[in-house]
């Protein structure tokens, strides 16, 4: 995933100044793909100039107003295509597990406090995400659009499920 793609995917939701994507990045969509606010701007200057996006009209133009932007039909066309497009599975690069095959060399010192407190930082994130799903997807969605949301939420929770069981695994493994 690209960050104008995700970018596209937010203002299609819903047309958003830079300000407001950066904070809807934040409460979702950085949940799985995440990106500065400098970033955020830099991509929809990139996209205004490649005709994908436009800032709508404002009733009175005034220095430093905040720009609301939506997308154009050349938007729309290039996040279908990328949406359509095969993309295989990344490898996983994870700083934990090479730290973890770094400590099998010099020694284990230390990696099981930290080791609890990834587990500690998922079990956070799950809770939050139950938190979503209690509030957002009670009952089940029935549109298309909000199974798919419902879906992506799903798989932040397998996720940290499994972080969850394999940090628990390893914190014990460790113990022994």
């Amino acid at each position: 995933m690209s960050l104008p793609h995700a970018i596209l995917t937010a203002l299609l939701e819903k047309p958003s100044s830079g300000l407001e994507l950066t904070r809807r990045f934040d409460r979702s969509i950085g949940y799985f793909w995440s990106s500065t606010h400098q970033q955020i701007y830099r991509e929809l200057g990139k996209l205004e100039q490649a005709g994908r996006i436009r800032a709508l009209p404002t009733a009175a133009p005034a220095r430093g107003q905040k720009k609301e932007y939506e997308v154009l039909p050349a938007g729309r066309e290039e996040l279908a295509a990328w949406v359509a497009l095969p993309e295989d599975p990344r490898p996983v690069r994870d700083p934990l597990l090479l730290r973890m095959r770094a400590a099998a060399v010099v020694g284990v010192n230390g990696m099981g406090a930290e080791l609890r407190r990834h587990l500690s930082l998922h079990e956070r994130q799950l809770a939050e995400y139950r938190e979503i799903e209690e509030r957002d997807f009670t009952p089940a969605p029935e549109a298309d659009a909000d199974r798919l949301r419902h879906l992506v939420l799903r798989g932040g929770i397998d996720l940290e499920t499994f972080w969850i069981d394999w940090l628990t695994r390893a914190i014990g493994d460790l113990d022994d």
